[in-house]
């Protein structure tokens, strides 16, 4: 940490430095965290897309399996009726190889109808036979794919209760980061107000100083002289005051609470001449001079910006010289960082 002097020649201990190396580690951290959670949430989807996938052909080589069965069933079926069919042609031929068997020349015909029915019976059942042998593959299949089906379902559940978990945490870390960020604004009003308070006494009730809402509003012949940039003794005197008390500001806010005092200079819009082109430029040299001062009285310059908006946000829209001295001016604001 750096050592800063002030005007008394006392050492004071600079914590800024600190406080952004401990702000950009929240900051990495909470991407770091956010990008775990968007890398999370690509595999996941993809993971779902794939047994999406894989459960879309498994329902489709299921139906092909129930129609396949449904087939083997119904062949299962005729054949059932064949052997019925041959069973009773077979008794038929049975009787009438009895009623032949007196007959000498038709006997030897007979026999050899009744064992060629036979044999065609004995090739039906082993046919039906075989066809048990499938649909029993068959049904071992579709429960083999019941179980991978299950399965899925089971690894969905899983992925999906993983992601509401994971959502919830991400949300409670939100809140809890909103509640410390309006905790840190609520400390910052309560200092700039005291710090306004303060200003207040210090400068005195002049007319040319003023407060406009939420900051302070000094007119720019206070410190400068028409078309210049370079502080006046009479501004210098003033400024001196506003540095005493940014730097009790210094000490009194934390370090871990991000502010700015910011400097803004404002003109009005009649045209100038001379070392400035343009109103922008005037006003913004008068904002990095009252900076460049304050830093020089002990201010830290961590804690000041300089802006320039020149002829672009006037207080007062009249064309009377009453107005144009209402718009220039300089106006100091203490803000979030």
């Amino acid at each position: 940490m750096r050592l800063a002097r002030s005007r008394g020649g006392d050492r004071q201990i600079n914590y800024w430095p600190g406080f952004v190396d401990a702000l950009s580690t929240l900051l990495l951290v909470f991407t770091f965290l956010l990008a775990v959670f968007v890398l999370a949430q690509y595999f996941l989807s993809r993971e779902v897309s794939s047994k999406d996938d894989v459960l879309s052909k498994l329902n489709k080589q299921l139906s092909q399996l129930t129609e396949m069965l449904s087939l083997e069933r119904t062949a299962k079926g005729g054949l059932e009726n064949e052997i019925t069919a041959l069973a009773a042609t077979l008794e038929m031929v049975r009787g009438e190889n009895a009623r032949l068997k007196g007959v000498a020349d038709g006997a030897g015909a007979a026999e050899a109808r009744a064992g060629s029915l036979a044999a065609q019976m004995d090739s039906e059942k082993l046919n039906a036979a075989r066809a048990l042998a499938q649909v029993e593959i068959l049904n071992q299949q579709i429960l083999a794919l019941r179980r991978q089906l299950q399965a899925l379902e089971q690894a969905l559940n899983a992925s999906e209760s993983k992601d509401k978990d994971a959502q919830a945490r991400i949300a409670d870390l939100g809140s809890r980061l909103n509640v410390a960020l309006a905790q840190r604004v609520q400390e910052l009003n309560r200092f700039r107000s005291d710090f306004f308070g303060r200003l207040r006494q210090i400068l005195g009730a002049r007319q040319d100083i003023r407060v406009v809402g939420d900051r302070f509003v000094f007119q720019s012949e206070v410190f400068f002289e028409s078309g210049a940039a370079e502080l006046s003794a009479g501004g210098a005197g003033e400024l001196d005051k506003v540095a005493a008390a940014l730097t009790d500001l210094e000490r009194e806010i934390p370090p871990d609470i991000p502010w700015v005092a910011r400097i803004d200079g404002h003109t009005d819009k009649r045209p100038i001449a001379g070392t400035f082109k343009s109103n922008w430029e005037l006003s913004a040299a008068r904002a990095i001079s009252v900076v460049k001062y304050l830093v020089s009285k002990g201010v830290s310059p961590q804690r000041l910006a300089a802006t320039g908006f020149g002829e672009f946000q006037p207080l007062d829209l009249g064309e009377t010289p009453e107005a144009f001295g209402r718009n220039r001016r300089l106006e100091l604001k203490i803000t979030e960082r």
